[in-house]
């Protein structure tokens, strides 16, 4: 951690990983492609534990990023920020967009889901199958009659919030002025039924917050903006610069990943690796060998 007294308030950047398995090289390139956007302007760099998931995270990978953050020399300003310190405030504008009618309640079972992608009568969008709207056109007292037995998430009425706000635009640092098109990714569940809020609604309230001014992330979530970007209209939150950074990928073109058991940054840190040297590596272009930049 670092202190913020002399630096340009006007710039501020965060990293937001998950607890919920251990950091590689791919966290490793995209916090320290953040944390450099922010220096070389004098800005703020934050550091966010998105840790909503609380079936799925856990207090020893907390740990292992900060340790991770440090070994690579990546400093933050401020305190640790953890989303879950602030569940009233994602509660709040849940209850806001309820009021707006824009929510409505989803009974779909992942396998029913999976069904319909097997069936091809859900549509592909650029961030996976598009949800079919299949619980949209539900009467409300069916809809109140059966959350009393059966569990249900909240989706956002994605055509009726798009009729509301109007066209939008964002800007990318990277691949210019966007228009808006949040229908490519169908009604997001901004509720699950087993956590208290998604990552889109999280993250959007967040970044505002935070004051963030310029989002500094990986292309795998170049699609997901133009939901956040709806949000922000809907919440009457500022809109960030966005930047979105190519990903490392392996020797088969896929990201790097938690779940594919890419090589961890702790594995490198306990095992001696310089994690400064690997730091400027990255900064050079230089990857391991099978590891290259889409």
């Amino acid at each position: 951690m670092t202190s913020s007294t002399h630096l340009n308030r006007d710039i501020v950047v965060r990293f937001a990983p998950s607890p919920n398995g251990l950091l590689h090289l791919g966290h490793a390139y995209a916090a320290m492609v953040a944390h450099d956007y922010a220096r070389e302007r004098g800005g703020l760099f934050l550091l966010r534990i998105e840790d909503i998931d609380s079936g799925r995270s856990r207090p020893h990978f907390v740990e292992s990023i900060l340790a991770d953050l440090q070994w690579l020399g990546l400093e933050w300003d401020g305190d640790v920020i953890f989303q879950s310190d602030r569940l009233d405030g994602y509660a709040g504008a849940v209850e806001r967009l309820k009021a707006m009618d824009l929510l409505y309640r989803c009974f779909c079972s992942r396998a029913s889901m999976r069904r319909a992608q097997e069936d091809d009568s859900q549509a592909e969008g650029p961030d996976g199958p598009i949800y079919a709207g299949t619980c949209r056109h539900l009467h409300p007292a069916r809809s109140i009659e059966r959350a009393r037995t059966e569990s249900y998430s909240w989706r956002l009425d994605v055509g009726k919030a798009i009729a509301m706000t109007g066209p939008l635009e964002w800007m990318d640092k990277r691949h210019g002025k966007q228009v808006n098109r949040p229908e490519k990714l169908g009604d997001v569940v901004l509720v699950p039924k087993d956590t208290p809020v998604a990552y889109h609604l999280a993250v959007t309230l967040d970044d505002a917050r935070d004051g963030i001014t310029h989002v500094v992330r990986g292309d795998d979530l170049f699609a997901s903006t133009d939901i956040h970007r709806l949000l922000q209209a809907l919440l009457d939150l500022p809109t960030p610069i966005y930047f979105h950074h190519p990903l490392l990928l392996d020797a088969s073109g896929t990201k790097l990943s938690k779940s594919r058991d890419s090589a961890s940054l702790s594995v490198l840190r306990t095992a001696g690796r310089s994690g400064y040297q690997m730091t400027e590596e990255l900064k050079q272009g230089i990857f391991p060998v099978g590891i290259s930049l889409s």
